[in-house]
């Protein structure tokens, strides 16, 4: 039987959001794994599995990338990261609610390159946002919608499934 799970790119994303995937999944009966290279501190209300992995550069992104499944769903704020979920085929979204596919993450991949190049010659300073109200709703919103759809996908997977048997 096919399942999901969410795994949390765990050393930058926000408490906030940490909870909310972990309450809402609760909710669900579907499992999340935190992975990071240290442990992340958590409310213990609902259960979890936290990954610690090395400290190697990477370390946390190459171990999901490892163990990651289709149908499963992954929260990083990492585009470069993202984009080898997405080559996998993999649903990737990040803390503020964009949806990493194939038809953006090179565009997203190009502009986070162009920043940092113009941070790194000093002509914009790179921005130190804070996490809004606004980008948990966005967060959340893009969350369920694609938590839903992939709940969906895995129900006809499996009932195909059942029917050859």
């Amino acid at each position: 039987m096919n399942t999901v799970t969410i795994w949390i790119d765990a050393d930058s994303c926000p408490t906030l959001v940490r909870n909310h995937v972990v309450s809402y999944a609760n909710k669900l009966n579907i499992e999340v794994k935190l992975v990071a290279n240290k442990n992340i501190p958590m409310e213990k209300t609902f259960p979890y599995q936290m990954i610690i992995c090395n400290e190697e550069k990477d370390a946390a992104d190459i171990f999901i990338l490892q163990n990651v499944k289709p149908y499963d769903l992954v929260i990083t704020r990492d585009i470069v990261f993202a984009d080898k979920l997405v080559t996998k085929e993999i649903h990737a979204i990040n803390d503020r609610g964009t949806y990493f596919c194939k038809d953006n993450i090179k565009n997203l991949l190009s502009d986070r390159d162009f920043d940092f190049q113009l941070a790194q010659i000093g002509l914009v300073k790179q921005p130190k946002n804070g996490y809004s109200k606004k980008d948990f709703e966005k967060f959340a919103n893009c969350f369920d919608k694609i938590l839903q759809k992939l709940i969906k996908e895995i129900a006809l997977l499996n009932a195909r499934n059942k029917s050859k048997i």
